[in-house]
């Protein structure tokens, strides 16, 4: 059966990819967003324009109803079954520092309150892989441990991160205090189906020493969307928080092989798969059921012949 969810960010990349994979899965949606979605969403699903660092504003939007009607037809008092928070500055250098801090870690709270004091009992925040201080460092920083699972330190030095250390924060304390489920997403670099080809996701493949800084792994927008629908669908896992990365690693060796080779000083605290995307997602997989759908070799084109798979 279908449940009522409120997104935050819909009208974003990630977004609108989100939208369409719950909307397969037979959810009605409302999204809060200060830009209206393409047309062929617009036509499903209702925008409500929000400034989600108004805490009046964000409470009143989370008791609206979900489409224009008239009259409306919706039973008044209806709250929705759970809020999917994918809003906020995307990365550093947008805005000012402050500005992305002030913005990103108001809005999270704001939406974590108004969500909880209205008993919504579903709560999934979009966190970042960014907060193990590796992407935005200054200068070149390893990663804690090899993989990289979410007990791993987060030690960031970085603004856009630290406001989403402090986010996930937030969660945890309003889990503790309302008994709800809160999940995190520390998502990966996200690509739409049209980036394979491009020439950042082939750097990726070509060029994979420099690019630690995305831990050698991303999530396909369309697998996000499924991770949020798996979050909405399972309860009683009270405060959890996921990796939400791809399977394998972006290139053609072996994980232990190219680690070895590009950060051999970084202790390696289990075996890991032949391909295990070293920033692991088999946390989300184990509690969440998820089962990658979009394999980056799938459309990914080599301009020449790749070397041998290592296993």
């Amino acid at each position: 059966m279908g449940k009522r969810i409120v997104i935050t960010g819909g009208s974003g990349k990630a977004g609108q990819h989100i939208i369409t994979y719950l909307l397969q899965q037979g959810h009605a949606i409302l999204n809060l967003d200060l830009v209206p979605l393409p047309a062929e969403l617009e036509e499903k699903v209702h925008t409500l324009r929000v400034d989600l660092t108004n805490s009046g504003q964000v409470y009143s939007a989370l008791g609206s109803h979900f489409r224009l009607q008239e009259p409306f037809r919706e039973p008044l008092g209806l709250v929705p079954d759970a809020v999917i928070h994918m809003a906020g500055y995307s990365r550093n250098m947008i805005v000012p520092d402050e500005e992305t801090f002030r913005g990103n870690t108001l809005s999270t709270y704001n939406i974590i309150e108004a969500a909880s004091r209205l008993g919504i009992k579903k709560i999934v925040i979009a966190s970042s892989v960014t907060v193990y201080g590796v992407a935005f460092a200054e200068g070149d920083v390893d990663y804690p441990s090899f993989p990289v699972e979410e007990t791993v330190d987060t030690n960031p030095m970085d603004t856009y991160a630290i406001a989403k250390v402090c986010g996930e924060r937030v969660a945890r304390g309003f889990q503790r205090r309302y008994g709800s489920d809160i999940y995190i997403l520390r998502i990966g670099r996200i690509f739409a189906p049209e980036e394979y080809q491009e020439s950042l996701f082939r750097s990726y493949v070509e060029n994979p020493d420099r690019w630690a800084a995305h831990g050698w792994a991303y999530i396909d927008a369309r697998d996000l969307g499924q991770m949020c629908d798996l979050a909405v669908q399972k309860a009683g896992l009270g405060f959890q928080i996921f990796n939400a990365t791809n399977d394998e690693i972006t290139n053609y060796e072996s994980t232990a092989a190219f680690l070895a080779r590009v950060c051999p000083d970084v202790p390696v605290t289990r075996e890991l798969g032949a391909r295990e995307a070293p920033i692991t997602n088999r946390k989300i997989k184990e509690l969440l059921g998820f089962r990658e759908q979009h394999h980056w070799m799938k459309y990914y084109e080599p301009r020449s012949n790749p070397q041998t798979i290592e296993t």
